[in-house]
């Protein structure tokens, strides 16, 4: 018994101190072990406070209960149910629970509040119902009223919407015989009703997984299916937004605690099976419009493979392998100019492409990536036929799918004996669309320097033959870049120049010729950047086309286009334009090694130093790089790989080097586009990103550059550069905007609080750089004014307080400011830590004295501010020691000064602290002559 009070006390310290969690770990210790009812119904009773703290409010009911259970007149745990209940919404029976407690206790005034505040709410709550109830059958009315007027349809539609989006509207909407109604406008065939009823559904499933399990069964995924297939791309992509609520709310996306009721929702393992059958069925259908197939590959893209690789399980991506692999190769080996295809928009084929180098980036071992490449294998062997040359050129198109996806599957397909040499014939087909097909295919499969050189030695005189004798413009173009691509095999190293001098600047004018001509298609024009692209790792060439501004404009103009499978081809070529590729820096001793050992040594364009770059850098934001970016960046996610998302983030970072032009890019939009590529894709380009965000917010106004709530999204990525594995600049850079936010609002201090930033922050002030030091003392002074962190220097058992006295007295200025600016306001909001100060160091007075005889003015001030807080901070011996030392002197001296409006502040502030002695009577006014 002694054991269990020990507990019991030990719990009750926890939770009066607010460490609830090793409260409720001493709580069921005793439950574990004892069997005494009374003292089991006090611990399920305190046990029941802590989850209420915790705001677990199923757990906190179910303790109250147990102890209710052994002692149904327990007020406290009738009154804790009842608190739990009324947040868990249960209001009927919480108004049952406190009502008991105002039975047992009348006089009670807490207990006549909630009674009389709960019994308001519910009735307001019925009131509520009956209205809705009410308003969904009205609209429903109008809805499917064909002589009711346009306006009010649409107004009721918007309504409906708007009600789904809200769980207690959305379950009138389905208690009140809702989705046989939709699937009534469903059927009308009139696009705005489809649209308003697809919406409304998909606001009933979000969050909600039994309701979202019943509409599936209700509507029917086939249903749902051939609502996405029509060739309406607003009515597709609600569709595609309604599988994705559906596929959010039966993985995880419903947090509700159904508690006893979790057995009657049932396991969503085969709707989901049932779904992913669905989708992979609609990729290849025929009836399914291009529109519909893009939203069914993009379902899967985001939907399939793990979205965290330390989560074993990838069984989603080997079921769509098995069952689903080829239909995406037949996708991808589509050629839109032959007879019988299936109907695709000009993206379908890159996003199909994306999921194929997705799914092979699921696979976890070698057994499971040979599965894949066999598969392929075989629908590419089964599609080769000599006598069926559409066949064939669907095989070569299918392996141009996988090398713009998985570059290794592919690669390894076009080294089987026979197939490079089967591309290099079919450029030399009669038939144009082989040609086309062929040289596409070439383009793609030339990326390894081995398979460059052998298309240089087989098919650079084959292509430029096509090239000239070719009259269809389509052909000329892709030849055009398969020579671009053959030319830049070397990359940006100078000596390694695969054509003649002069020949690459020939090949890129001629690009920027096609750009340039309006009346070209787009998908043509789309290869003349794909040509730039490689060329462009040329600094003659890329600094001619950066001063081309009309062909800059052009490609801008192409990259807001609804075609976004340029958008790949576009970062290639801003990022060699910008040079921000990643560089390797060779030692130079290593480098003469090199040389002596006859190795070739990658050499550097003079047109590649840092003059050079900077120009063309201005060029670019000149031509309005930045609105393109900003339109790029919100792309459909499945075409936005995370690849071309590091890019864009490189060229962000490029663009943002020089101070001057950061108003440009925030004018421009670039600092709200800056925000997604900073919080997803690669950690390379996750750095980049939050690194030319940094250095916006460092020097902008937070309110302008992210405008409304997205500026409290800027945090997290600012603080993901205070690690340790990111380079100093980026320290710095990061906490130089972390200062500008925390000086912006009491939001954003609270932000960065709740973001975990203080550790990161306070490490960086015992930095041993300087700069780094000063900009996180800096922060930390921005951020003082904040409780949280006024409670952590009020904590014992640290040397957060002393290292703020001692960073007073260092002997850089704008250090010092910082960190007695930080001490001003410390001391000015908790008087506890004047006292303190003195205890945590010896040094406090003498740093004290040198704060206040400081000749910068503005450290003078600080100082002087930190005296008089310590003067009023209700400790008389404290004040009486300040004024027995020199500092009575030094107030003297400042305070009898004449007035100076340069040095004002700190007069002012040294006659406050001798008025302050004064009252406290430690020193006499002073007495004039007489």
């Amino acid at each position: 018994m002694e054991d269990f009070i020990k507990l019991k006390d030990e719990g009750n310290k926890y939770f009066q101190s607010g460490d609830t969690d090793k409260a409720i770990e001493c709580y069921s210790k005793v439950i574990k072990t004892c069997k005494d009812n009374k003292v089991l119904a006090v611990i399920y009773r305190n046990r029941s406070a802590c989850y209420l703290k915790k705001e677990n409010y199923a757990n906190a009911a179910s303790d109250a209960s147990k102890a209710i259970d052994v002692d149904a007149a327990d007020i406290k745990a009738l009154y804790r149910r009842c608190q739990a209940l009324e947040k868990l919404g249960k209001l009927d029976l919480a108004f049952k629970d406190v009502q008991r407690c105002a039975t047992i206790e009348p006089k009670n005034k807490t207990f006549l509040e909630t009674l009389r505040r709960l019994g308001a709410e519910i009735q307001q709550k019925l009131k509520t119902t009956f209205s809705t109830d009410s308003r969904v059958q009205n609209m429903f009315d109008i809805l499917l009223d064909d002589e009711m007027e346009k306006d009010k349809r649409e107004k009721a539609a918007n309504n409906l919407i708007v009600l789904s989006r809200e769980d207690a509207g959305a379950e009138r909407i389905f208690q009140n015989n809702g989705v046989p109604l939709l699937l009534n406008m469903i059927e009308t065939g009139k696009p705005e009703m489809i649209l308003a009823a697809v919406r409304t559904l998909s606001g009933m499933c979000t969050g909600h997984k039994a309701r979202a399990m019943a509409i599936i069964h209700m509507v029917g995924v086939d249903k749902m299916c051939s609502i996405m297939a029509v060739d309406n791309e607003e009515i597709a992509l609600a569709t595609c937004n309604l599988f994705q609520c559906i596929n959010d709310s039966l993985t995880g996306g419903d947090k509700r605690e159904y508690g006893k009721e979790e057995a009657l929702v049932l396991d969503a393992a085969k709707d989901l099976k049932t779904i992913l059958l669905s989708l992979l069925e609609m990729v290849g259908s025929k009836k399914v419009s291009g529109i519909g197939r893009d939203q069914a590959l993009n379902l899967l893209s985001k939907n399939v493979p793990r979205n965290n690789k330390k989560d074993k399980d990838n069984s989603r991506t080997l079921f769509t392998i098995d069952h689903g692999l080829k239909k995406i190769l037949k996708v991808c080996g589509q050629v839109p100019e032959l007879p019988d295809q299936l109907p695709m928009t000009e993206n379908t084929q890159l996003i199909a492409s994306v999921l194929l180098n997705k799914l092979h980036d699921d696979l976890s071992c070698d057994p499971e990536r040979d599965n894949f490449r066999d598969i392929c294998d075989e629908y590419i062997k089964s599609k080769i036929d000599p006598n069926d040359m559409d066949k064939t050129i669907h095989a070569v198109n299918t392996i141009s799918g996988l090398l713009q996806g998985p570059f290794d599957v592919g690669n390894a397909l076009v080294g089987r004996q026979g197939i490079m040499e089967m591309m290099v014939a079919l450029c030399g087909s009669e038939r144009e669309v082989d040609q086309m097909v062929a040289i596409e295919a070439l383009i793609h499969s030339s990326s390894k320097m081995s398979r460059a050189s052998f298309i240089i030695t087989n098919g650079v005189s084959l292509l430029k033959e096509i090239y000239k004798k070719t009259t269809n413009e389509k052909i000329k173009i892709r030849s055009l870049v398969g020579l671009c691509k053959l030319g830049s095999a070397g990359g940006d190293d100078y000596g390694l120049r695969q054509f003649a001098e002069g020949s690459t600047e020939k090949l890129a004018k001629q690009c920027r010729k096609w750009l340039c001509n309006p009346k070209i298609d787009t998908k043509t024009r789309k290869w003349a950047i794909e040509g730039l692209a490689y060329l462009t790792n040329d600094a003659d060439v890329k600094d001619d086309f950066v001063e081309d501004e009309t062909a800059l404009k052009a490609m801008f103009e192409l990259a807001k286009s609804t075609d976004k499978t340029i958008m790949y081809s576009v970062a290639c070529t801003l990022v060699n334009c910008s040079n921000c590729y990643e560089k390797k820096e060779f030692l130079p001793e290593l480098v003469q090694l090199a040389k002596f050992s006859k190795q070739h040594v990658p050499e550097q364009h003079p047109k590649d130093k840092k003059d050079f770059i900077d120009k063309r850098v201005k060029r670019l934001l000149k031509a309005g790089v930045i609105s393109a970016l900003a339109v790029m960046v919100k792309a459909d996610s499945s075409i936005l790989t995370n690849q071309t998302k590091e890019m864009l983030s490189r060229v962000f970072l490029a663009l943002s080097m020089d101070a001057k032009d950061r108003g440009t890019i925030v004018a421009q939009g670039g600092g709200k586009a800056l925000i997604p590529l900073a919080l997803e894709g690669t950690e390379a380009g996750k750095t980049k990103a939050s690194h030319a965000l940094a250095k916006i917010a460092a020097i902008s106004n937070p309110e302008i550059a992210f405008p409304g709530e997205r500026v409290y999204e800027v945090v997290r990525p600012l603080i993901s550069l205070l690690q340790t594995d990111k380079d100093g600049t980026e320290n710095f850079e990061a906490l130089k905007g972390l200062t500008n936010l925390a000086g912006f609002s009491e939001k954003l201090r609270v932000k960065i609080v709740k973001e975990k930033a203080l550790p990161e922050i306070e490490n960086y002030m015992f930095e041993d750089h300087e700069q780094i030091r000063q900009a996180a003392t800096e922060c930390m002074c921005n951020l003082v004014s904040c409780k949280e962190v006024q409670d952590r220097y009020l904590e014992d058992g640290n040397d957060k307080l002393k290292l703020m006295i001692l960073l007073c007295g260092e002997d850089e200025e704008k250090l010092q400011i910082a960190a007695a600016g930080a001490l001003a306001m410390l001391t000015a909001a908790q008087k506890k830590l004047c006292l303190k100060m003195t205890l945590v160091t010896t040094q406090w007075l003498e740093i004290l004295q040198r704060l206040c005889l400081h000749t910068n003015s503005s450290i003078q001030h600080r100082g002087l501010v930190i005296v008089y807080n310590m003067l009023n901070s209700d400790n008389s011996e404290l004040a009486k020691r300040l004024m027995e030392s020199e500092l009575l002197e030094i107030l003297s001296v400042i305070g009898k000064a004449e007035d100076n409006p340069k040095r004002q502040c700190a007069i002012d502030a040294a006659r406050e602290c001798l008025i302050k002695a004064m009252d406290l009577g430690l020193i006499k006014p002073f007495s004039s002559p007489p």
